[in-house]
């Protein structure tokens, strides 16, 4: 396979657009009706997700030892929408007529032969994967709804109990999913695994949402939702160290940081963990409770609350990371950073361009790349929107 040839056709076709994806799920679902049933009804958000995923991981093969631990990921998700192994040539055949009908008198054997190989090896470690994982874990959890508490009109804090127990480490996400739509999202459990298995859910409704709005407006205690096996690193503490810790959050971010502050306090190490929390203004801050209660109970844990909009400075905004450089330098701790891709995008390069370096910063990422903030719903179908 020549890894240049690849990366310099998949450029070409990219460069087409929305016409791209339209053709791909045109060619995909004639070919093969039955696989329409695994994306939304609404393809609206799912759009060029899947063939553009495809089309970067397959150019870069030739990286592929660097992607087997997230294809492998990826392969064993894949079971909660009925991805079987006989489905994946069929999305392989649609990407190769897609490439060929895209580059026209550019498309040739050579690139036939480079684009099936490299497709075919990118799918069979994903299908050698879901098939490892049929012994290990399910493809989705049944969880019942404990509680349903709404913190703001768009914003609802949801305690899950699945049926059986949901292993994942603090900072991974887990897929949510509600049996009347055919859509998943990711979120973070704002805890550290409890002795009950119960989980803890932050969720804003995002505009055009599905699985967001149902569970903001149109969940109930008592009801079932699907949940998905956890996934993710960037976030995670483990394996459990010493290092001292800078943690920058906003929103909902803020759930995934909660879970950290929780095993910090679990591991009982002597790390110092300073905790600098943004909203737009104070009425955003909806979980101030379980903060205060955090911060009141661990004398390694300081909390400073970072109000980004000031009525006495009409047009000013302060971000959470402009007050976490004005009050010291931290270039000794590891920083972790969740929000937006706005307030994660700021907040690196503000820090970078302070002096810190990329082995210190932890963040899911930001922007619309392949590997970006939310590489699990670049390739499945899924809520619009992001994890937070």
């Amino acid at each position: 396979m020549d890894a240049a040839r690849l990366k310099q056709s998949w450029s070409l076709v990219a460069a087409h657009g929305d016409q791209v994806p339209l053709y791909f799920y045109s060619t995909l679902f004639l070919a093969y009706p039955e696989t329409r049933q695994m994306f939304p009804t609404n393809m609206a958000g799912q759009r060029d997700r899947l063939v553009t995923a495809l089309g970067h991981i397959v150019s870069n093969v030739d990286q592929v030892d660097s992607l087997v631990g997230f294809l492998q990921d990826l392969g064993a998700d894949h079971r909660k929408f009925a991805v079987r192994a006989e489905h994946y040539p069929a999305v392989g055949e649609a990407l190769v007529a897609t490439l060929q009908h895209f580059l026209g008198e550019a498309w040739t054997d050579e690139l036939a032969q480079d684009w099936t190989a490299a497709y075919g090896l990118v799918s069979q470690v994903m299908i050698d994967a879901a098939q490892a994982a049929e012994s290990v874990k399910p493809p989705w959890w049944v969880a019942e709804i404990l509680g349903h508490e709404r913190r703001a009109f768009d914003l609802a804090v949801l305690t899950l109990r699945p049926q059986y127990l949901l292993p994942f480490t603090p900072g991974q996400s887990v897929g949510v999913s509600h049996p009347a739509v055919r859509a998943w999202r990711y979120y973070s459990p704002a805890n550290a695994p409890r002795a009950d298995g119960t989980l803890e859910l932050h969720v804003r409704a995002a505009p055009g949402g599905v699985v967001s709005s149902r569970l903001v407006y149109g969940c109930a205690v008592g009801d079932q939702v699907h949940l998905a096996a956890p996934v993710g690193d960037r976030l995670t503490l483990w394996p459990a160290g010493s290092a001292d810790l800078l943690l920058l959050a906003s929103g909902t971010g803020w759930a995934p940081v909660k879970s950290l502050v929780e095993q910090v306090a679990a591991e009982g190490s002597r790390r110092r963990v300073d905790l600098y929390l943004g909203a737009r203004s104070r009425a955003e801050f909806y979980d101030n409770d379980a903060i205060d209660k955090l911060a009141a109970s661990y004398p390694w844990l300081t909390v400073t609350y970072v109000v980004g909009a000031d009525f006495q400075r009409p047009g000013e905004f302060t971000h959470v990371v402009d007050r976490v450089l004005a009050d010291g330098d931290w270039r000794s701790r590891h920083v972790y950073i969740c929000g937006s891709d706005e307030m994660v995008s700021h907040s690196v390069g503000a820090l970078t361009q302070a002096g810190y370096h990329a082995g210190q910063l932890h963040h899911e990422g930001f922007g619309k790349h392949w590997y970006g903030p939310t590489w699990r719903t670049a390739i499945a179908p899924d809520d619009s929107g992001g994890v937070r």
